[in-house]
């Protein structure tokens, strides 16, 4: 298992003197360290991972299974627990809540709750799949599922979303990544363990981009929160090396590629990265990533009206699944609008047609329910606005 040690700092270098050193973050081995350094028995890590992780503590103040005389040792040395906090919330008709989380260095990013999901886990082969796909048929009760940013921004620059608009401002930390996800836990009173909650990376950025940041992040949450990976799925735009390197993890999400075209022509005019990696590349790519007993890669597209939503793209991405010769599934979403984005919704009666199409070729398909639509916190619509 690796230490994302390209991207954490080590605890033992000096910062600056008015840097904050947050804790939030930190892996149980880097609290280790941390004991260490302040002479500290080694069970205390567990107790600082304890407090950080599932107690959510969100200040020295309430780390109070350390002595008071510990805290204040860290305190002068620059640490804070330092997790993420949600700055302000949107609340939508439908009960999807969207957060602008605020970091240390005064940035926000944009993380969403929807309280029952948006059934993009259906037929996934997962147990969150397989009980998306009982409740959709007897209308039940759905799973909470966060929508997590990995990046302030994105460098992807795909036409039809509004993160694009925002270009690249930075990556985040692991600790930022897992804060988002901490901070929403603990606003929504989740009990790990009791509560079924799924994770999407499918908010600002491209995780692959911050590939390194992103799997710390990962482990943090299955390792330290106790979040299953089965219930967490991350999505790329089709980054080939940070797919080839995703294959090789020992503890993954599962993978969702956004498609979004059944050609290279289109899918360049939507998403112009397909110009470094076209869509034989990436089937090339995913064909290495094992997959667990029952699971399924996920193809996720979004419909745009008249570009990409014709009979024609269907039978397409039908070919496209069949040649890719991995147990696959396709998850249709319904263009979300944008001011200032050249696209139109697609006609309710053409995502029909083409949902239908890939069920006829016997390709699982799902249309992911819009979530949020109203306060800018569906898919492609996240772009740290104040609107709400």
């Amino acid at each position: 298992m690796t230490s994302g040690r390209n991207n954490l700092y080590s605890i033992l270098d000096a910062p600056e003197p008015q840097a904050i050193r947050p804790l939030f973050g930190l892996s149980h081995q880097q609290l280790t360290v941390l004991s260490q350094e302040f002479s500290l028995p080694a069970y205390r890590a567990r107790q600082l991972s304890q407090a950080l992780y599932r107690d959510r503590v969100d200040s020295l103040e309430a780390l109070t299974t350390l002595p008071q005389s510990v805290r204040e040792q860290m305190r002068a040395a620059g640490y804070e627990v330092g997790r993420p906090r949600i700055a302000e919330t949107f609340r939508s008709v439908d009960g999807t809540e969207r957060y602008l989380i605020a970091t240390a260095d005064g940035q926000t990013v944009e993380t969403v709750w929807m309280p029952e999901g948006d059934d993009g886990e259906a037929g996934d082969g997962s147990e969150a799949g397989e009980e998306e796909v009982l409740t959709i048929e007897q209308g039940g009760h759905h799973d909470a599922t966060i929508c997590v940013s990995s990046q302030i921004g994105c460098a992807v620059n795909c036409q039809f979303c509004l993160t694009a608009k925002l270009g690249i401002i930075r990556n985040l930390t692991p600790g930022e990544i897992a804060g988002q996800v901490v901070a929403v836990l603990d606003r929504h009173k989740v009990r790990i363990g009791r509560d079924r909650i799924n994770l999407v990376f499918m908010g600002m950025g491209e995780p692959f981009l911050n590939y390194d940041a992103f799997m710390d992040a990962v482990r943090l949450l299955v390792n330290e929160v106790g979040i299953a990976e089965s219930r967490m799925t991350v999505s790329t735009s089709g980054i080939v090396p940070g797919i080839e390197r995703f294959a090789t993890e020992p503890v993954r999400p599962k993978l969702a590629l956004s498609l979004n075209a059944s050609n290279d022509a289109v899918r360049e005019q939507v998403m112009p990265i397909t110009r470094k990696w076209d869509i034989a590349a990436l089937m090339d790519a995913i064909r290495k990533v094992p997959l667990r007993p029952r699971e399924r890669v996920t193809f996720e597209y979004v419909l745009l009206g008249g570009v990409n939503d014709q009979p024609e793209h269907a039978s397409e991405v039908i070919r496209l699944v069949r040649r890719c010769g991995l147990p696959a599934k396709v998850n249709l979403i319904a263009w979300n609008p944008g001011p200032g984005i050249p696209y139109t919704m697609p006609a309710p009666a053409s995502v029909e047609r083409f949902q239908q199409a890939l069920i006829a070729a016997g390709i699982p398909a799902f249309l992911r329910r819009p979530r949020g639509r109203d306060i800018y916190a569906a898919c492609g619509q996240l772009k740290r606005t104040v609107e709400a």
